[in-house]
C-alpha cells in the first residue's frame, strides 16, 4: 500500500473530506486508480499521525507555473488547461484559501531556482474522501 505525508495544516481538511487530493512529484511507483492509499501527517517525525486510508480514484499528470508577484500563471490537468474561473476551487479541493494562497505556500516551500516563476511537473492524485481517523493515529492531534 502506497502511503503519502502531509504537513500538519492539511490534516483537518483531509479529515473534513474537503481535500481529497494532492500534487506529487514523478516517483517510481505512486498509487494506482483503484488501489488503497494510507494518509498520514508528520511521518519519520516524533508527532507522526495517521489520518486514515482511502481509495485511489483518479491519477492525472499535473503542470504547474507560480510567479512570486502574479500569482497564478497556469495549471494544465492532463493536456487541459484550466480556466481562470476554476482556479480558486482548485486550490480549495488541495486545502488552501484560494489560487493565492497556494502560488504563496508553493513558492515559499519550493522557491523558485532563477528568476520569478516556479515550475512543477507531477501528478495530481485523488481519492475518495476520507472518514473520521480510526483508532491507529499516532501521537497528538495536529
Amino acid at each position: 500500500m502506497v502511503t503519502y505525508s502531509f504537513k500538519k495544516r492539511f490534516a483537518v481538511p483531509i479529515l473534513a473530506g474537503t481535500k481529497a487530493q494532492t500534487l506529487r512529484t514523478d516517483w517510481k511507483r505512486h498509487v494506482r486508480p483503484g488501489e488503497l492509499v494510507q494518509l498520514f501527517t508528520g511521518m519519520r517525525a516524533k508527532y507522526c499521525r495517521r489520518l486514515g486510508e482511502a481509495r485511489c480514484t483518479d491519477i492525472v499528470p499535473v503542470r504547474l507555473a507560480f510567479s512570486r508577484h502574479n500569482a497564478t500563471e497556469l495549471i494544465r490537468l492532463g493536456d487541459r488547461l484550466m480556466a481562470p474561473c476554476l482556479l480558486d476551487t482548485f486550490a480549495r479541493a488541495n486545502g488552501f484559501a484560494n489560487i493565492t494562497d497556494m502560488a504563496r505556500f508553493w513558492c515559499a516551500e519550493y522557491p523558485p531556482e532563477e528568476g520569478d516563476t516556479l515550475t512543477f511537473e507531477g501528478v495530481l492524485i485523488r481519492w475518495t474522501p476520507l472518514a473520521p481517523a480510526d483508532t491507529l493515529d499516532i501521537g497528538a492531534a495536529a
